[in-house]
């Protein structure tokens, strides 16, 4: 029951991932204007995604321009969307597996099979975290790097925003979830390696009656 319930509480843990991280990909503030300098014009925030750029006006006008071009994007955008498409993709395996292996469900098959589908499922959710972890931290230093630069003019300068925070958490979200449903399945396997089941060995009757027979035909 234990480990239906640790099961279970890794599954909404992916849920919550796979929602942020697909929110997290979608979201056109990966950055946003930062307030330094006295250049600013507080009436626009100016966001910047990995699909779209979006200017927000106190007015409430709202305006978005998609990268038709994805050649010309920097190299850290282009393999942030390539990454966070994959994680996305494996996120939802992930889901799709374990839903399957897990001990509260009905599906599956056997045991064994229940077990290597929630091992598989798991692996998916590491590696779905991996692939969202790595963007958000390249997109998050280049971010810093740029801000810290002195020769870039202060109203160029930008700060994280909200999607790279969600992106974060997603990522932590499943990593968590996939070394949970890893690490129940080896737990199981493991004690079935160190006490396997005791086999019993029964004297075949045959034998004995045969054996019987024989005594008896040299008395």
């Amino acid at each position: 029951m234990a480990s239906a319930s640790l099961q279970f509480f890794a599954f909404i843990l992916a849920l919550f991932g796979v929602f942020g991280d697909i929110a997290a990909t979608l979201l056109p503030n990966w950055k946003v204007n930062a307030d330094v300098g006295s250049n600013i014009i507080t009436a626009i925030t100016q966001m910047q995604g990995l699909w779209m750029d979006c200017t927000w006006y106190s007015t409430g006008m709202f305006s978005c321009t998609l990268k038709y071009s994805i050649l010309s994007l920097p190299i850290y955008i282009q393999a942030a969307r390539s990454t966070m498409v994959l994680s996305c993709i494996l996120s939802a395996f992930g889901i799709c597996i374990t839903t399957v292996g897990m001990k509260c469900t009905r599906l599956g098959g056997d045991t064994d099979s229940k077990n290597n589908a929630c091992f598989v499922g798991g692996i998916c959710f590491i590696l779905a975290g991996i692939f969202g972890l790595v963007p958000t931290c390249w997109y998050t230093r280049e971010i810093i790097s740029n801000f810290l630069d002195q020769t870039i003019p202060e109203s160029s300068k930008h700060e994280p925003g909200a999607a790279v925070y969600t992106g974060f958490i997603s990522a932590g979200f499943l990593l968590i979830a996939g070394v949970i449903f890893c690490s129940s399945c080896f737990k199981r396997q493991q004690g079935a390696w160190i006490y396997p089941p005791k086999q019993h060995h029964f004297p075949s009757t045959e034998q004995e009656s045969n054996a019987g027979y024989s005594l008896k035909d040299y008395v």
